[in-house]
């Protein structure tokens, strides 16, 4: 287990919290004081009130919750969002309506999900040639009978 600093930003502000023992996302909430409307086909950001402090080498994904993509069509407009970890300011989440009615974002709603995740920093060496595979340059649908 990591440990990870964070800062309430606001006073309605929860910390992320994981649903069952066994969730690998913990659930953001919204730290809005009034209610928000997406409108159908629009887009809102939505403040947590919350800032982290990542460890080098980890990020934050912020991903749709299931339960509201499924009932309501409300999603995570750049799923996953990536928290960087030199990042310090308010985690905010972009939802967006694909919904057929408004959908109103109450103060304290459960909105996204943070998934934090280890990475690895990368050296790109440019080449002439790569390694030929079975696969080759085959893409969208090059398995498709």
């Amino acid at each position: 287990m990591i440990s990870l600093k964070i800062k309430k930003l606001a006073p309605n502000a929860q910390v992320p919290k994981r649903m069952t023992s066994h969730s690998a996302g913990y659930d953001l909430f919204s730290a809005n004081k009034e209610k928000l409307i997406c409108k159908v086909g629009e887009s809102v950001i939505v403040p947590t009130g919350i800032a982290i402090h990542l460890p080098d080498g980890f990020e934050a994904q912020i991903r749709p919750r299931s339960g509201l993509a499924a009932r309501n069509r409300v999603t995570v407009l750049n799923s996953p969002g990536t928290i960087d970890p030199d990042y310090r300011g308010e985690i905010k989440v972009i939802l967006i309506n694909h919904g057929k009615e408004d959908f109103v974002i109450e103060p304290h709603k459960r909105i996204a999900q943070m998934l934090i995740h280890k990475f690895e920093a990368i050296e790109f060496i440019e080449t002439d040639v790569l390694e030929s595979t079975q696969r080759n340059d085959g893409g969208f649908g090059h398995t498709d009978s």
